[in-house]
Formats: structure tokens, C-alpha cells, sequence
């Protein structure tokens, strides 16, 4: 796996930087948001810039991790253990669908689906969160919405919101709705020119495993040259962006990545009087992607990296920690993998 890691590496770094940019004219769909409304009314701003990546309405992918361990800490009278991953992997898919696509509002409605599995080594899970990882895994179904709503050519305001059931349940064992994890954004912002727009707001995120509020700040910028760009929502997510033509992109930066995830007590894993546990999972991940269009507004998406463990402590049952320092029911400690990610992706014009 790792010699495969390098290889794919080695393979972007010589794409990156040896590749010719295609100078051949296209289209830009987004310039028409720029258009008067008919009988001369208002002008809106449109919400890209230049170069921008182009948004992905079905996305089908497949996310694996290498080697790593994890040492898990005692859960009540359960005992704690140092236990190995072969490796961990899931199914990743999601779907954006544009709802009201007009000058003066943009809305879009999304959902989610992805699976994370565990395969251990030899050693014999004994910790119960080791034994309900290598049974149940963990799973995250959600649904989500953006709105995009310019109040004149130069400012505009961003909603986006998600609802996401997260745990360790099946189908056939459906967990209740009432643990569903509601995150949300709010931003206010301006696009200066067709290369630049940024904003400012507040987020209501489980990104680092459990609830938390911060300040967010939107930048995208498009280089003069049209070849880099800079894509941020920070502190969720940074990118480089390198535009080598409109079929071929390239990033590198990085993203933080998770949830909390209701584990139940399904197989008797745990003690008794032991159940509905909290697993705040957050994770960032530093890596290189490449984006290429392989027929029409059908694009195929690398990525491979490093997974930076941030928190996998437990809980009792959810709650808002704020600003305190409550101990958790179990700390883990988990080492860092290399990652890849592969998916097929059905994107807009």
C-alpha cells in the first residue's frame, strides 16, 4: 500500500509540474448569472469565480486507509487495548441537485451517505469499541441544503445546513432520528471581480468530533493568469488550486473530517447499563487531488494523503462541552495512516 502511495505521489508531482496548459477558449457557464433581468431589472452577482471546481451533483466513491493503531482506553469495567488496523474503508456517496437555479437565488438540496469499516489484525478485539468497530462499523446518512442568495452585484449571503444520522446501526437496526446532528453556516460576503469573493460568518460544526461554534471566513481567489486559484473556507478546508485546462485540475491543501456517532450497545459489547455512547471522531486530512473530465461532465477524482488523528475520545451521551474540560468516558489514541480516495463524479456545467 505505501509503495502504492508514493508512486501516486511521485505521478502528481510530475503532472503538476511538467504539464502544458490548454489555451483552448471554453465557455464560462457562470458568467451568465451576470445577465440583466428582462425589462432592465437588478443585477446579482453569480456565486463563482473564474476556474472555479465545478460542483458535483452525483458523486459515487470509495475511501481506504492503511495500517495504523489504535489504542483504545478502559470503558467502565471493560479493559482497554492496543489493537491494530490492517486497514479501514467504506462506500462514499452523495448527491447536490440545484432546486431554483435564478439570478436572484440560488438553492440547492443534497444527501449523503458513507460508510467507514474496520478490519483489525491478528489480535483478538477484547475492548467493546473494538469489537462493535470490527462488527457494525460506523455509518453517516444525511441531507443538506446551500442558498445562495445575492443581495446586488457586490454582496450576498450563504445558508447551509445538514442533518446527519451517525452510528453504529444497519437497515435491519435503524437507529432513531431524534440523535440526528444538525450542523449550519451562515456567511456574509462580497465578489469584488470575476476572480474574487470572500465572506465572513459563524458555524455550528461537528467537523472535530463534537459540537462547536466558530467564526468561518470564505476566500476564492483566480490568479491573473487563470492557472492557480485559492479555494477556502477556513477552518474547515483549504486548497491550491492549478488549472491546467477546463478537463484538468489539480489541489493540494487539506480538510478537517468528522462527526459524532451514536454507538449502541447492539451485540451486548459493552457492560451492562452501559449503552448510547457518543464517539466524536475528528480527523484532518493533508493531501493531493487531481480532477480530470474523462467524457463531457463526467469527471474521475484521485486523491491520496495523510490522515492527522484530531479526537476519538467516548462519551456518556451527547452534550455541548463549551469551553469546559469534563473528562471523557474513554480517551484513545489512534497513530496517523496514509490515505487514498477514489470516486466517479456527474458534475454541473
Amino acid at each position: 500500500m505505501k509503495k502504492f502511495l508514493v508512486i501516486l505521489f511521485a505521478f502528481f508531482y510530475s503532472f503538476c509540474f511538467s504539464q502544458e496548459t490548454d489555451t483552448t477558449a471554453v465557455e464560462d457557464f457562470s458568467m451568465y448569472g451576470e445577465a440583466e433581468l428582462a425589462g432592465g431589472g437588478k443585477r446579482f452577482c453569480t456565486s463563482k469565480v473564474f476556474d472555479l471546481s465545478p460542483n458535483k451533483l452525483i458523486s459515487i466513491g470509495y475511501d481506504y486507509q492503511s495500517s495504523y493503531k489504535l489504542n483504545l482506553g478502559a470503558i467502565g469495567s471493560n479493559a482497554g487495548q492496543e489493537i491494530t488496523t490492517s486497514n479501514n474503508y467504506g462506500l462514499r456517496v452523495a448527491a447536490n441537485v440545484p432546486v431554483i437555479s435564478k439570478t436572484n437565488v440560488l438553492l440547492n438540496i443534497g444527501a449523503t451517505y458513507w460508510d467507514n469499516f474496520y478490519s483489525f489484525d491478528k489480535e483478538a478485539a477484547i475492548n467493546p469499541l473494538a469489537l462493535s468497530l470490527q462488527k457494525y462499523g460506523l455509518r453517516t446518512m444525511g441531507l443538506n441544503f446551500t442558498l445562495f442568495k445575492p443581495l446586488n452585484e457586490k454582496s450576498f449571503f450563504i445558508l447551509n445546513g445538514s442533518g446527519d444520522l451517525n452510528g453504529n446501526y444497519s437497515f435491519n437496526d435503524f437507529q432513531s432520528l431524534s440523535y440526528t446532528k444538525i450542523s449550519a453556516t451562515g456567511i456574509y460576503g462580497w465578489k469584488k471581480h470575476d476572480r474574487l469573493m470572500y465572506g465572513f460568518g459563524i458555524a455550528r460544526s461537528y467537523r472535530v468530533g463534537e459540537a462547536n461554534y466558530f467564526p468561518v471566513f470564505l476566500y476564492n481567489y483566480t490568479f491573473k493568469n487563470r492557472k492557480w486559484g485559492v479555494e477556502t473556507l477556513f477552518p474547515a478546508k483549504a486548497v491550491l488550486r492549478r488549472t491546467f485546462n477546463s478537463r484538468t485540475l489539480a489541489f493540494f491543501g487539506y480538510e478537517l473530517e468528522g462527526n459524532s456517532y451514536l454507538i449502541r450497545n447492539r451485540g451486548n459489547e459493552f457492560a451492562p447499563g452501559i449503552d448510547n455512547l457518543e464517539l466524536r471522531r475528528g480527523e484532518l486530512r493533508v493531501r493531493c487531488v487531481f480532477e480530470r473530465s474523462i467524457k463531457d461532465f463526467l469527471w474521475v477524482s484521485i486523491q491520496a494523503g495523510w490522515r492527522y488523528n484530531y479526537r476519538f475520545n467516548v462519551d456518556e451521551k451527547e452534550f455541548f462541552r463549551g469551553f469546559g474540560d469534563d473528562p471523557y468516558l474513554a480517551t484513545n489514541k489512534l497513530t496517523n495512516p496514509l490515505f487514498v480516495n477514489f470516486s466517479i463524479n456527474l458534475v454541473s456545467p
